[in-house]
């Protein structure tokens, strides 16, 4: 499995569509973190960018965020990206925790700067 967290020196951007860098994690059948990837951010919106298109072509199949709108979690969850927001904190221990089953979606869409995006 891969899982990406929108990323800025090591810890969980609170804004997916202005990060520095996407850190993608793959485990293995174990749960367990085999490898660590960086993939810069695009310029621009992050669901008008083309990085939901490549995290989905690197295998990625869920991202923990900080904060989103609807527009960009529709956008993730179009190309097979399930979404979790309300993440914090530095990047492999947010993930090590949804891993062990303790994180939990807060529900929570960004609205206050509303991008526009939509599916499609």
């Amino acid at each position: 499995m891969k899982i990406a967290l929108p990323s800025n020196q090591n810890k969980v951007d609170a804004h997916f569509g202005h990060c520095e860098y996407f850190t993608v994690f793959t485990t293995n059948e174990k749960n367990e973190i085999v490898k660590e990837e960086k993939v810069m951010s695009p310029a621009g919106c992050g669901c008008k960018s083309n990085i939901v298109h490549t995290l989905s072509q690197m295998g990625v199949s869920m991202m923990l965020a900080g904060n989103m709108g609807e527009g960009a979690v529709n956008v993730l969850s179009s190309k097979g990206i399930e979404v979790l927001r309300g993440c914090s904190g530095d990047v492999k221990t947010v993930t090590e925790q949804w891993l062990a089953g303790s994180l939990k979606d807060s529900g929570v869409a960004c609205h206050e700067h509303e991008h526009g995006c939509h599916e499609g």
